[in-house]
């Protein structure tokens, strides 16, 4: 009775011990999953061009993508699904990315990797002042 009870428990124990590890995967997390609104997949109006200051980034999270201004005025967007493990993320400080899934950092700017485990740098979408709004595009997958 004792060898049959312990491999019991121990699978209970174990399931238990992945369910809320699993729960959390796929609800940050979405390798191979489906991303029909990972990014955008239409031109999308993020909102006022005065929104972005010159040196600086806006996250829109609702869009999963960054967009940034430099010192010139300049517009550059790109999409926050991190290329890592393909989590939306969720954290701008300054003008870095944190993917809040396995610690990956980004450049805002530049779509740089600062820090790993990621080692792509973020998909760079297109931007454009149109109106006074910002809009940005699909990526155009070569």
């Amino acid at each position: 009775m004792t060898g049959h009870s312990t491999p019991s428990r121990r699978t209970v124990l174990r399931g238990a011990a992945l369910a809320p590890v699993a729960g959390l995967g796929l609800a940050a997390c979405s390798p191979g999953g489906e991303t029909v609104d990972a990014e955008p997949t239409a031109p999308v109006d993020l909102g006022a061009e005065g929104e972005v200051t010159k040196g600086g980034a806006k996250l829109y999270k609702d869009h999963n993508v960054v967009v940034s201004r430099d010192a010139k005025g300049a517009l550059k967007a790109y999409s926050t699904i991190c290329t890592h493990a393909r989590c939306p993320i969720n954290t701008l400080d300054g003008t870095k990315l944190v993917c809040s899934c396995h610690g990956s950092e980004f450049d805002a700017t530049n779509g740089e990797v600062l820090r790993e485990p990621a080692s792509v740098p973020l998909k760079e979408l297109p931007v454009e002042a149109k109106d006074g709004r910002i809009v940005v595009s699909p990526a155009t997958d070569a």
